[in-house]
């Protein structure tokens, strides 16, 4: 997703600050392309069924995810990391919350919801798979836009995604193979534990998925800002090459999108439902790990910029990644893919309010100053 070019401070006097319409027209409404792109491919699938076929056999999923990918990866400031290890305290903290709370979080939304321990809620394996696939995939993109519209800090919110974009490539393996295939039989959840096993889906899998769609994206974005940089210089790489290649982050987006609901043209139209039944645990996650992060983040004594930072980066999910793996491992028909597509749809309206949120805190709450101990400023 595009970035917001423009860096405040504490006290920025920008008269956009915080407000969304200082994004970019296509990330603002984000929410409307994506819902646009659902109804575009249930409308092509129904009235053209054949579509599928060449969508398969050229792989046009694939391709537009590979190409979701790489905008964010070439971005990132893996200079800043650093600063990030610099700071134990803020790194810790995000640690646990980007690595030990949400993931934890996510898995037991899912086990509530569609593991069929509550009466009335029918186990859905394939929606559980979804929102751990989901809970999984730290965010690296689109948190720099909350972070920017929330006045946080850029240099951790930058260094933040650096360092998620490099241990999701370790860790979200393990993290899948954990909490999808290894704790649901611990807890004993019998009816999910079954549900899931049809699916065949094994740790292998994952790895190969992240391999491509990770790994490939990951090494080309490292590869563009290494030579870019040395060749063009840094100032020409941040204001021309960014610019230009953050939009396609989006368009593969809502290809992906119309293409993939091409081929779920008829599951969508048989439950039309379920796109609200997994946007009510998504909008729980978003909000509870918002509220405890920046909880957190008062009781270690951060500012309000770095505790916004930490924040967001918690609170967001890597959908490219969990989209892609999912599409990889179990066919872009699958229930689990549709899962994931459902993801961003909720995240841009939640995130938003989630801004005004921020703000309003930092209005109301005495902040001070990380280094110095002295009271921050706050806006009227």
């Amino acid at each position: 997703m595009s970035e917001v070019a423009h860096e405040h401070g504490p006290d920025c006097g920008c008269p956009d600050c915080g407000d969304p319409r200082s994004m970019d027209v296509l990330d603002r409404y984000l929410t409307v392309w994506i819902l646009a792109a659902m109804v575009v491919g249930v409308g092509l699938g129904s009235v053209a069924p054949s579509v599928t076929e060449p969508i398969r056999e050229f792989h046009l999923v694939e391709i537009g995810l590979v190409a979701m990918m790489y905008p964010p990866l070439a971005t990132v400031d893996y200079g800043r990391l650093p600063a990030v290890f610099r700071n134990w305290r803020v790194l810790g903290l995000s640690l646990v919350q980007n690595w030990l709370i949400g993931p934890t979080v996510m898995f037991a939304l899912a086990v509530v919801f569609f593991g069929g321990v509550v009466p009335g809620l029918p186990a859905r394996p394939d929606l559980f798979l979804g929102l751990v696939f989901i809970g999984m995939a730290r965010c690296i993109a689109m948190v720099l836009v909350w972070n920017e519209l929330a006045d946080g800090s850029s240099e951790y919110a930058a260094g933040l995604v650096a360092f998620n974009s490099v241990f999701q490539i370790l860790t979200y393996g393990v993290y899948v193979w954990f909490f999808a295939l290894v704790l649901p039989p611990a807890l004993g959840v019998e009816t999910l534990v079954a549900g899931v096993s049809e699916f065949g889906v094994t740790p292998e899998q994952v790895f190969e998925a992240i391999a491509v769609f990770l790994g490939l994206p990951f090494a080309a974005g490292v590869l563009s800002r290494y030579v870019g940089t040395r060749t063009r210089g840094v100032e020409w790489y941040e204001e021309t090459f960014e610019p230009a290649v953050s939009p396609l982050t989006l368009v593969a987006l809502l290809f992906t999108v119309v293409v993939m609901f091409a081929t779920q043209g008829e599951r969508i139209v048989a439950r039309p439902t379920d796109v609200l039944v997994v946007a009510v645990p998504l909008t729980v996650y978003f909000v509870v790990m918002f509220l405890v992060s920046f909880g957190m983040g008062r009781e270690v004594g951060a500012d309000y910029s770095t505790t916004t930072a930490v924040g967001f980066t918690a609170a967001s999910n890597n959908f490219e990644l969990a989209i892609a793996v999912a599409v990889a491992v179990f066919g872009v028909g699958s229930g689990v893919a549709f899962t994931t597509v459902v993801g961003p749809l909720v995240e841009v309206p939640v995130l938003l309010a989630l801004v005004k949120v921020a703000l309003y805190l930092r209005r109301r709450v005495d902040w001070t100053d990380a280094t110095t101990g002295d009271p921050l400023p706050t806006d009227d």
